[in-house]
Formats: C-alpha cells, structure tokens, sequence
C-alpha cells in the first residue's frame, strides 16, 4: 500500500524502497510516527519497519515542524554500513600497521634474487655508480632519482667499481642490495600512502583496503618496487604528493594553522621531488595546480572573506607549490653539478664551455686566445646534442655521390683533422707572418676556412646531400687554398651586432653560404662505409635556429695573441642549468627503441596486453616477467567505465530534481568530488603519452594505474554502500559485506596463481604442461 499522507506535486510513494524517491510524505493521522527526514534510524528500528510491512524506504519524508521550546532531537545513529565505515581516531591505525607491513613483506621477500643485472639496472646502477665516482654522465632524466639510488649504494657499501655492463651480469662480491632494498622501501610506502588517501577522501575504511590490498597484491608494483629503477622514487613522491594535497584540503576549516602549513608545504615538497626523478613528474603538478585553481575560486566566492584574507591564501600557495619547489628542483642541480666534477661519458652532449669546468677534460685549466683572428688555427664543434667537429679528409664521395669531391663530416673525437684555418675570402696572406698585424674576425665578415691537412676550402654548391634529401652537398675543394666563389661563408653570431669580435667556446656562430644562402649544419645522420660512418655534414637552404646548424669554437691556436685561463669563459649556474635542460628535453624526444627492444603503445597498458622481460629468455634462466595482475589491471579498467556511468546516473538524477536522502547525498558527495580527483589525476597521467613522439613502454603506465587503483576502491565501496541502502537493514549488511570480501579474496587469489611472475620462474615454459604457469597465459601477447 502507498504512504498516507499530503502529496506535494508528485505520485504517492512505491510500496517498494527506491534509490531515487520521488514522493515528500507527511504522517497522516492514525499512523504510527515514522523517523524524521534526516533523521537516520537505528539498526534496530530499521529492521522493525522492515518487518512490520511495506515502507518509504530510502524517501525523504517531510519534516513535520518542531514546536517553539521543544529541545533539539539526538544527532543520527550510524547507517547500516558503519560497522565497516572509518571513524577519525577509531579503528585506523591497525589496518595501516596491517597494509603496511603486507606491503614490506611483498617487496622485500626475495629481494636478492636474480643476484644478476636485471633490464634497466644497468643504466640506473651504473649512473649510481657514476655519482659515487663522481664522474659526469648524461641522461634524460633530472638528477635526484639517480642521486638517490648512489647514495643508497654509498651508505650500504657499495663501492662503485661494478662496471653493470649488461643484464645477466652477475654481481659476484658487490653489494648490490642496499641500493635495490632504497627502491623496494619507496616502492612499499606506496601502499600505505594510498591507503591515507582513500580513507581521507571516502571516509571509508573498507574502500581503504581495497585499493590497499589492489597495490599490495599486484605482480606489476612488486617486481618494478624490486629493482634499482627510478619508477618506484617517482611514484613515491607523486604519490606523497597526492595525499598531502588530501591532507591540506581537509584542513581548509583551519587555514594557516600547524596542521595546513605542514601538508601545503610538504606538497610543494613533493612536486619537487617528483619531477627531479622524471619528467613526467609534471603531470602531478598538474593535478596539484588544477586543485588549487578550484580552491581559490571557491575562496574568491566565500564573500565572508576579506581581500586581505584572499591575498593571504594566493601567497601561502604561491610559496608552498611554486617557490618552495622550484627551489628545491634547483638546488638538486646544485648538488649534481657539485658532485659530478670529472670528466666522463656524458661530455660529448654537452657545450665546449660546460666541458671546460669538468676535471680531466682536454679543455679543464686550458689557456687558449679569447678572440677568433685570422689565420689562426681552429676546431669547429656542432650544438647539436653529440654534434661532432667539423671533420675532413682525403677520401672523396664516391661515384654517384653528389660531385666527387673532398668529404666534409662531423666526427665525434678529437683528431688533426678537425683543424681549419680562417682565411679572408678574397686573400691568401699568412696572417701569422710577424710583418702583418693581428686582424680579428667580426661578425658579418665574409671569411674562407681551409682544412689544414690537405689545404682544400670548406665548400658548397647545389648538388644534393648524399643522406639528407633538398639539402646541398658540402665538399673540401680547391689546391693550397685556391678554389672558387662557393667557398665563400658569412660567419655571424647568434644575438651579436655587426662589428663585434667573436669569443672562443661562448659565441654561436653560423656560417651562411654566400652563393647559395644555406647554412651549414650537421643533420646527425650516419654515413655509410664509404664515409667512416661519420656524421653527415650539409648545407640546408631552411633558414632556422636550430643547434644542427650552430657551432662553437673549441682550439684556438695563434701565437700572436695572448692566452687566457678558460676558467674565465666558464658558464655560469644559470646557463648550465638551461643548457642541461636543453639536452635532456633533446635526448628525451630523440629516444629510439634498442634492438629487439619490446615496446608499446599507450592503448596497451590498461588491457595489460603485453608484459617486459625483466630477466631470463630460456628454460634454464631465472625470470622475471613485468606484469601486472591481470584481475587487479582488468577490475581496474572495468571501474573506469563504471564510475563514469555512476557518476552520469547521479548528475542526471540531481539534474531532473529528483529528491535524496542525506545518505545518497553523502555518497554522491564522495563519488563526484573524491572520485572526480582520482579520475583527473588518471587523465592526466595517461591521456599525454598519445601525444608523446617518444619510443614508450610498458612501465610508463604505472603512476595512472595508481589512481586507477584508489578509484577502483572508492567506486565499488560506494556502489555496494548503493545496494545496501535499497535492501532491507540484514540482507543489505551482507551484500556490502560479502561484496567487499570477495574482491579482495578475488585479488588475493590471483595474485597466488600470478606471483612467479614477480618472484621468478625457472623450468619449463608456460607453453608446456609441466610448468607451474601452465593455463596462465590468457593472451597470446604475454611472453613468459
């Protein structure tokens, strides 16, 4: 039977609990008195009207009027979900201390194991090395993850001497373990971390420990928390990053109290942290910026706050996630700079003058001329990342070729044939004879260089680039200095005005072509055999500023000018910081797959197509499979889906007006705007490497598929706590109840069946019978 009672605009109430009343009713007379609207009923009393018959379950009754001087009614008793909810202070700290040291014990079992170089430690313990060493390297990456990792190594022991030269490399007497045991301890605060998040976000314990227990038993969070990779320090700052973001927005009742200046700070603290491991650590300063936008447009519409008060707010940000951060990134390369002061691997990549500060380089305490003059004697290096010098030979291009004619490369090392002489265009003098006074180079002048060895010009003419297609060939030509008008060249330097002298190692020079008006460049190109696989030099009719066609003199000899100290030509901090970003932003999108290097593409990553062999190939190798837990990634990808259509259920519902109860309203608050959060930052973590030019892998995904994970946990809480709502008080306990339960027994499960992945496998292949993985290769694509 329907409700009794005045019907407000709408059909009476269903007979049946509804997620979505439609109906306000009022007690009529002879009824018994129903619970107040807001009022949440008891366990006890819930069950009695279960029993009693049919009711407005789930419905907002109309509140009856409370006359003048009655007091005030009881606050609500806990919802039928509570006994699972988290309470502040109640109930925390034991599941945390639970979830934390499952998460140690599955990072730490077998950590030792392979005792070998597995897949990218040999690049990540070899720059530890380095660091150690205190030899300069180059990578694509900022410094702290790499710091970090040698550090670790020092404090344990480690002496640096392990040359990681490839995997498989055993590591014999090294001790290798403090370094691998610093990433395994970063890589199990993840959980924790997650689980602080979620409880903070959703108020619920349970959704806590699902997305706990998603990381803890996930094959994939294990095996790359087990190696001495960047991954687990990135996705350690990214997130401390997120849960101090938390953290800080539920202290917004008490700004600029302890508790928020703490959590503000230690965001910004975070941020820094993470891009100082990667680049893609970005992408959380996004998420973060993105948050506090919202904050501060929710403040500038809070009109009890004064302008005064606002200003307080934009500068206490300004300087906890924009100042502090950038200082923080910046003295990382202080100390990178500091550490690293020998000469080493990386010098190539970087300027003449970012060499000349390393010691040991050819150029380190070097006294050269400061000013380019004629006649000297010059090497040539190309700004490109490894350019080379301006090379040349005896060889000539072979038939077929362009003209066959002197070959012009750039070669990486040093070598006499990189000397060149500067000529005036239109003279032969020998301004090194002590009866002609010192003439210098200008820009804008019109200068002819003759190679030293063999006394052919530098020369240009419209026959095509033997590699690079619409370019001009760049040939050595003429006899002892005499050729003809193509090897004429305008030196100018970058930003410098006409008439002014051109310094050694600091001036960007570019040499345009008189005849033809290209500019000589390098295309980075290799040559065949025929031309010593050396860097193919052109000349390219597209006038850009570009580093391939920009150079720098190196060696300046000329003994009628006076030498200075190099040591006064050394960069500057902020000119080595910009040009290291410069080659890591280069080397980043210039990155090519190795060979038989298995990459992969970003729609790959949440189906967890395809794995990474982290060791082993053969039968009787140790391996070790990059994988995640295929039911862990799959639920995963399945919650994605659903909280969207959760979350366009919940917005039409509010949008028709359609009237809810507090408890639907609660659970809505925490789907949109918790949830709403986690499903940003797993946008933003994923969607820009479908952009991205760069060889990706596997691994890239691994910080959305965190956020990916904390929403899998809030989603299916707040679903189930739907359900719950719209049975009766017993079956609807059970429902959350075993609903919860079987997830995560689910997750444990599959992680039994797919942990040889993460803790090795030796014997036979999955493909055969006897192994223990037999029936656990669900798809063609996954290669253990």
């Amino acid at each position: 039977m329907p409700c009794e009672g005045t019907r407000l605009r709408f059909p009476p109430c269903p007979t049946a609990r509804t997620p979505f009343p439609l109906v306000l009713c009022a007690v009529g007379p002879g009824r018994r008195r129903l619970p107040r609207v807001g009022a949440r009923m008891t366990l006890a009393a819930r069950c009695r009207q279960a029993e009693s018959g049919p009711r407005c379950g789930g419905l907002r009754q109309r509140r009856p009027r409370r006359p003048a001087g009655e007091p005030s009614r009881p606050s609500p008793p806990p919802r039928a979900w509570a006994p699972l909810e988290a309470r502040v202070g109640v109930g925390v700290w034991a599941p945390l201390a639970s979830v934390t040291l499952l998460s140690f014990a599955s990072r730490f079992y077998r950590l030792s194991e392979p005792p070998h170089v597995c897949w990218d430690e040999t690049h990540f313990g070899k720059m530890g090395s380095y660091y150690i060493n205190r030899t300069f390297f180059f990578d694509v990456h900022p410094p702290l993850g790499k710091m970090l990792i040698g550090l670790a190594g020092y404090l344990s022991g480690y002496d640096g001497t392990f040359p990681f030269q490839k995997p498989g490399d055993r590591y014999e007497h090294h001790n290798y373990i403090g370094m691998r045991g610093f990433c395994a301890f970063l890589g199990s605060c993840l959980v924790p971390f997650c689980y602080l998040t979620v409880l903070e976000l959703s108020k619920s314990l349970s959704a806590a420990l699902l997305a706990a227990s998603i990381l803890i038993f996930d094959t994939g969070c294990i095996t790359l928390s087990q190696y001495i990779l960047l991954d687990p320090i990135l996705m350690f700052f990214l997130m401390g990053a997120v849960l101090s973001m938390v953290k800080y927005n539920s202290c917004a009742d008490r700004p600029f109290s302890t508790p928020w200046w703490f959590w503000l700070s230690l965001t910004g603290v975070n941020l820094a942290g993470a891009i100082g491991v990667k680049f893609v650590g970005l992408f959380v300063v996004l998420l973060v910026g993105l948050n506090t936008v919202y904050d501060l447009w929710e403040l500038l519409g809070d009109l009890s706050l004064s302008l005064v008060a606002l200003g307080k707010h934009l500068l206490a940000r300004v300087f906890c996630l924009i100042l502090l951060p950038l200082a923080l990134y910046t003295a990382q390369f202080a100390v990178h700079f500091a550490v690293l002061n020998k000469s080493g691997p990386g010098d190539g990549f970087f300027s003449s003058a970012f060499q000349s500060r390393l010691i040991g380089n050819n150029l380190h305490n070097v006294s050269v001329p400061e000013h380019l003059a004629y006649g000297s004697v010059i090497t040539m290096k190309n700004l490109r990342m490894a350019g080379g010098y301006l090379h040349s030979h005896w060889h000539l291009y072979p038939e077929g070729v362009g003209a066959r004619q002197q070959q012009v490369t750039a070669y990486l090392h040093k070598d006499l044939n990189n000397l060149w002489v500067i000529k005036k265009h239109d003279s032969n003098t020998d301004h090194l004879d002590p009866s002609h006074s010192v003439e210098f180079v200008r820009h804008g002048d019109v200068i002819r260089l003759e190679h030293k060895e063999t006394s052919r010009n530098l020369h240009s003419h419209q026959q095509e680039a033997p590699m690079t297609r619409k370019h001009f060939q760049v040939t050595g030509y003429g006899i002892n200095g005499t050729g003809d008008a193509n090897d004429f060249w305008r030196i100018e330097v970058v930003g410098r005005k006409a008439g002014k002298r051109i310094k050694v190692l600091r001036s960007q020079i570019r040499l345009t072509h008189l005849a033809t008006g290209c500019i000589l460049g390098s295309s980075g190109k290799t040559l065949p055999k025929w031309g010593w696989e050396q860097v193919e030099v052109t000349c390219t009719p597209y006038v850009k500023e570009t580093p391939n066609a920009l150079w720098n003199v190196e060696d300046h000899i000329n003994p009628k000018l006076p030498n200075i100290s190099l040591d006064v030509l050394k960069p500057s901090f902020p000119e080595i910081l910009l040009e290291s970003h410069m080659v890591m932003i280069r080397g980043n999108s210039g990155l090519k797959p190795k060979e038989n290097e298995v990459t992969s593409k970003p729609w790959h990553w949440p189906i967890n197509y395809q794995g990474l062999r982290f060791s082993g190939v053969n039968e009787t190798d140790y391996r070790v499979y990059l994988l995640g837990n295929p039911v862990v990634w799959w639920l995963n990808l399945v919650t994605i889906g659903l909280y969207l259509l959760m979350v366009t259920c919940a917005i039409v519902a509010m949008k028709r007006g359609v009237q809810l109860t507090a408890e639907l309203k609660e659970l809505f608050e925490v789907l949109l705007h918790s949830g709403g959060k986690i499903m940003l930052g797993w946008l933003l973590h994923y969607l820009p490497f479908f952009m991205m030019g760069r060889v990706l892998y596997f691994h890239h995904y691994f910080p959305a598929m965190l956020f990916s994970s904390m929403l899998t946990g809030i989603t299916w809480d707040t679903l189930l706590k739907f359900f719950a709502g719209c049975l009766s008080c017993f079956v609807g306990r059970r429902v959350y109840t075993y609903g919860m339960l079987a997830l995560m027994l689910l997750i444990v499960y599959s992680f039994y069946l797919f942990h040889p992945l993460s803790y090795g496998m030796v014997g036979p292949m999955a493909s055969d019978p006897n192994s223990p993985m037999t029936g656990l290769r669900w798809l063609e694509s996954w290669e253990f």
